[in-house]
């Protein structure tokens, strides 16, 4: 959905925009993102639309039906839960809670699996991902337009009431069975969440698993650069998706891929800080965050991109490691193997040159 300051709203942590495109024997041009009915092909069907301030793309190549309808209730079903930008929606009301018990049914199992899988990645990379930045992106103006930058204070007061440490400022009960309330206590009314980091990905989880059960075995899922795939493409082909090259100000039409990869049952999520920037008064500022100190990043990674079975998985983890950087980033990975993550960093030597970085995985699927 639209917002008035024109931002993507689950974009990767509100700091990235497209940097993945899917090669499917076309170019990017001629996927008709702007076709608002479904579009049968000759072996099953395509539907694209508008979610979340961006667009989404589904080509599905089964003996299947679904209408574009039935997408877009699907995706305002999951905004109801995890939208900032909806008053009513989950976590808007708990956002604007008081400290105590803030009750909640969570029919969908959304928003509970939202915070439980953000509670695996903020442990996993030791705060890297912290989705209690809230106020922090409100302050440097990523979710609002703001006058003027935070001042150190003003930072140090925000980090008091940051930190997704599970029952240290908030306890966190959800129900077993969907119907029934799930509960959080909040510790402070400071307290806030947004999960514009996986929520992306995980939308595109959703729909995923809503094509599987009607019988889809061969689909292309994709919501704003966020890309699930399995199977095959219409053309009986694995599916390949591009990989940008990091140039500023780079578009659709000027767009060079530094890597084509080959993908089958597995989700690609990419972020990065070269496209978009933040800038108040001459300076420009990454748009990524540092949770630990509240400022935007400064080092020489300039985009992450992560494979994974999971979509939700594979965002979380691309903006963390746009956090840790190149060095902190090459490390975890290599020695935290059993999460089944393969990634591909784009990154400046000290002398200003372009240089790769692929794990062992990434480089089994890189198309030759």
């Amino acid at each position: 959905m639209a917002r008035p300051n024109g931002r993507r709203e689950f974009n990767i942590s509100l700091i990235t925009i497209l940097l993945i495109l899917p090669v499917l024997g076309c170019t990017d041009s001629e996927v008709p993102r702007s076709v608002k009915n479904d579009q049968p092909t000759n072996s099953g069907i395509s539907v694209y639309g508008q979610t979340q301030g961006t667009t989404y793309a589904i080509m599905c190549n089964d003996r299947i039906r679904f209408t574009k309808r039935e997408i877009d209730s699907v995706l305002h079903g999951f905004d109801l839960a995890l939208s900032t930008y909806i008053p009513n929606s989950i976590i808007s009301q708990f956002n604007n809670a008081s400290a105590g018990a803030f009750y909640y049914t969570d029919s969908d199992g959304y928003f509970n699996e939202c915070v439980e899988l953000s509670q695996s990645v903020y442990e996993s990379t030791n705060g890297a991902f912290d989705p209690s930045v809230f106020t922090l992106l409100e302050m440097w103006g990523f979710l609002k337009d703001v006058e003027n930058i935070p001042d150190s204070i003003d930072i140090r007061n925000a980090l008091k009431y940051t930190g997704f440490k599970k029952d240290y400022h908030f306890i966190f009960k959800p129900s077993q069975i969907d119907s029934l309330p799930s509960k959080i206590t909040k510790r402070t009314p400071e307290f806030k969440m947004v999960f514009n980091a996986i929520a992306q990905g995980q939308a595109v989880d959703v729909l995923c698993a809503y094509l599987e059960k009607k019988g889809a075995k061969n689909y292309f899922v994709e919501i704003g650069g966020e890309v699930r795939v399995r199977g095959v493409n219409d053309q009986g082909n694995i599916w390949t998706i591009g990989i940008d090259k990091p140039v500023a100000n780079s578009i659709a039409n000027n767009r060079e891929l530094i890597n084509i990869i080959a993908l089958d049952g597995k989700a690609v999520a990419t972020s990065g800080n070269y496209r978009q920037f933040y800038e108040k008064n001459g300076v420009k500022y990454a748009h990524t965050l540092n949770p630990k100190n509240g400022y935007p990043v400064n080092h020489s990674l300039l985009s992450a991109t992560v494979v994974h079975e999971s979509c939700a998985l594979a965002d979380a983890y691309a903006t963390a490691f746009m956090v840790m950087g190149y060095e902190k980033t090459k490390k975890f990975v290599e020695t935290n193997s059993d999460l089944g993550l393969d990634v591909f960093l784009i990154y400046n030597d000290e002398a200003g040159a372009l240089v790769t970085y692929a794990s062992d995985g990434f480089k089994a699927i890189i198309k030759s």
